[in-house]
This record gives structure tokens, C-alpha cells and sequence, in this order.
């Protein structure tokens, strides 16, 4: 596993989870997201204030992380359970040659498998990589992965063949 410590990482981004749980001394220097500011303001909002002085980088990945990342995330079937600021955080983190910082486990995944250094903010973590697919649980015809973020958590779209709810599922 790539896992490393939070004083190893001479670079880290940190998903929201971090901004959340830690120390301000802990965050200083990280690269983060403007959309993280959103996201921060509808699960804790009294962090908001915390982060004004915690001197974060602030910013965005660029087109070529972006298309890395997505390669990355459709590969390992982990696309269609990443929200777009999953995904973001892992453009920068490739882009910036740092260390994310996340309790997402599909974040970890991909990172595990593409070789880019993770570690946990406050969870263990995973102990081995998994592949996924998008399966019906009707008829069972297997979908293509999604080459971008769903727009609603969960919804996967419906099978071609039955139109049943498509489900995601780990490869044997």
C-alpha cells in the first residue's frame, strides 16, 4: 500500500474530510478546492471561518489531470461512485505530485492502483485494491462504465435491455 503519514508528505491535498477534522495547524499549506468551500458550507459551516486562516492553496486541476484522472477512475470502474469534487481532488493530487488525503475509499482505490501516494484522515483505510462494474440486477447485462461523475449519488442510469435500475457491483 502507498499509505503515508501526514509528516511525510512534503505536498498534500486534502479532501473535505480533513478540512473537517483537523487541526489548523495540521491543514496549513494544503491544496484544496474552491468547490470545497460549497461542499464545507452545507456539512459544517462553522468551519468556514477556521479555513480563513489556515493559509490553504486554492485551486483547480488542470484539462490534462482532469483527463488523466477520469482515465484513471473509468479503468478501475470507481467513475460512477466519485462525486465531481472526488474526482478534481484527484486531478490535483496527480497534477501537483502530492499526497491525497482521503477517507473515500474509491479515492484510495484508484490512487493504490495508479500509484499515487494516499493516506487516511481519520479512518483505516483500504487493505486491498477492487475492481467494479455496472451491472443490472434484472437481467444481468453488464454497462459501460461512465466517463464522468453522476449528477445524483446512486443513480446509474437504467439497463438497455430491461430497463432496471443499474446497480454497481465488484468484479470477482
Amino acid at each position: 500500500m502507498m499509505r503515508i503519514s501526514h509528516a511525510m508528505a512534503p505536498i498534500a491535498v486534502l479532501d473535505t474530510a480533513a478540512l473537517i477534522a483537523w487541526p489548523l495547524e495540521a491543514m496549513r499549506g494544503g491544496i484544496v478546492l474552491e468547490s470545497q468551500k460549497v461542499e464545507l458550507g452545507r456539512v459544517a459551516p462553522e468551519r468556514l471561518l477556521v479555513l480563513e486562516a489556515a493559509d490553504l492553496k486554492w485551486h483547480s486541476p488542470n484539462d490534462d489531470s482532469m483527463g488523466k484522472a477520469e482515465e484513471m477512475a473509468i479503468g478501475t470502474g470507481d467513475m460512477a461512485g466519485l462525486s465531481s469534487i472526488d474526482l478534481n481532488l484527484l486531478a490535483l493530487a496527480m497534477e501537483h505530485e502530492a499526497t491525497l488525503f482521503t477517507d473515500d475509499y474509491r479515492l484510495q482505490n484508484i490512487c493504490e492502483k495508479g500509484g499515487i501516494p494516499w493516506a487516511t484522515v481519520s479512518t483505516r483505510g483500504i487493505s486491498s485494491i477492487w475492481s467494479w462494474e455496472i451491472r443490472c440486477p434484472g437481467c444481468g447485462a453488464e454497462q459501460e462504465i461512465p466517463s464522468q461523475t453522476p449528477v445524483k449519488k446512486g443513480d446509474f442510469g437504467v439497463c438497455n435491455a430491461c430497463g432496471s435500475p443499474l446497480r454497481v457491483k465488484r468484479k470477482n
